[in-house]
C-alpha cells in the first residue's frame, strides 16, 4: 500500500508543470490633468483580464476613463468616467499592449485606482497531464487523472477566491473613503452654517441696538440714509 501511494505521488509531482498566467495588482495616484500608462507584453492567444475599480476620488467623483491600446496604436477597449469595470480580451498579435487610466478631464482631484491584471495562456493558467507519463497499470493512471483534476479545481477556486478577496478589499477601501470624504463635507458644512449664523446673529444684536442707542455709530448711519432720502 506504502509503495503505490508512493508512486501516485511521485507520478502526480511528475504532472505538475508551471503555470503560463501573469497575474498583477496595483493601487496608483492619478494627479489632476494627467494620464498613467502601462505596459505588458502579450502574445497571440492569451486572454486579456483587467478588472479596476475607483476608490478615491479625492473631492470629486469616483471616475476615471481606460483604454485598452494594442502594440500598434489600435485603441481596442474604452471607457468613459467609469468608477469601475471589468474587461476580456483575446490578443489576436503579440507585442507591448498598453493600459491607460486617464484623468485629464479633472482640474483639482487626484484619483486613487486598483487594478488587477491577469494574463491567461492558451491553457487557461492550469497544469498539464504528461500523457508521456507510464504507470505500472490503469488504475494508478486514473488515480493520478483524478488527483489532478481535484487539484486543479481547488486551485480554479481558491484563485476566484482571492480575486473576490481582492475586489471587496478595493471596494471597502473605496467605502471608507467615500465616508471620509462625506465626512469631511458635513463638517466643512456644518462649520461654515455656524460662523454665518454667528454673523447674523451679531449684526442683529448691534443693529436691534442701534434703534435705541442714539450715540451709537450705526444709529449714525440710519438718520444720515434717512436725511439723504428725504432730501431726495
Amino acid at each position: 500500500m506504502k509503495n503505490y501511494l508512493f508512486i501516485v505521488i511521485i507520478g502526480f509531482l511528475c504532472i505538475l508543470q508551471s503555470v503560463k498566467s501573469i497575474e498583477k495588482e496595483l493601487t496608483i495616484y492619478i494627479e489632476a490633468g494627467t494620464e498613467s500608462c502601462f505596459y505588458q507584453q502579450i502574445k497571440s492567444g492569451e486572454v486579456i483580464d483587467i478588472d479596476y475599480q475607483v476608490i478615491d476620488g479625492g473631492h470629486g467623483d469616483l471616475d476615471i476613463n481606460f483604454r485598452l491600446v494594442d502594440s500598434t496604436g489600435r485603441i481596442l477597449l474604452t471607457d468613459f468616467k467609469r468608477s469601475e469595470n471589468n474587461h476580456r480580451h483575446d490578443a489576436t498579435m503579440d507585442g507591448d499592449y498598453r493600459f491607460c487610466f486617464d484623468n485629464s478631464f479633472s482640474s483639482y482631484n487626484t484619483k486613487t485606482v486598483f487594478f488587477e491584471l491577469i494574463i491567461e495562456g492558451e491553457d487557461n493558467g492550469q497544469w498539464q497531464f504528461d500523457e508521456n507519463i507510464n504507470f505500472e497499470n490503469n488504475s494508478q493512471d486514473l488515480i493520478a487523472k483524478d488527483v489532478h483534476n481535484i487539484i486543479n479545481n481547488v486551485r480554479s477556486h481558491l484563485t476566484k477566491a482571492r480575486n473576490i478577496q481582492d475586489l471587496l478589499k478595493s471596494t471597502e477601501a473605496r467605502d471608507r473613503n467615500l465616508a471620509e470624504e462625506n465626512f469631511f463635507k458635513v463638517n466643512t458644512f456644518s462649520f461654515i452654517q455656524l460662523l454665518l449664523m454667528i454673523v447674523v446673529g451679531f449684526i442683529q444684536v448691534v443693529m436691534v441696538r442701534s434703534l435705541f442707542d442714539n450715540h451709537s455709530r450705526v444709529h449714525k448711519i440710519w438718520k444720515k440714509l434717512d436725511i439723504a432720502s428725504r432730501s431726495f
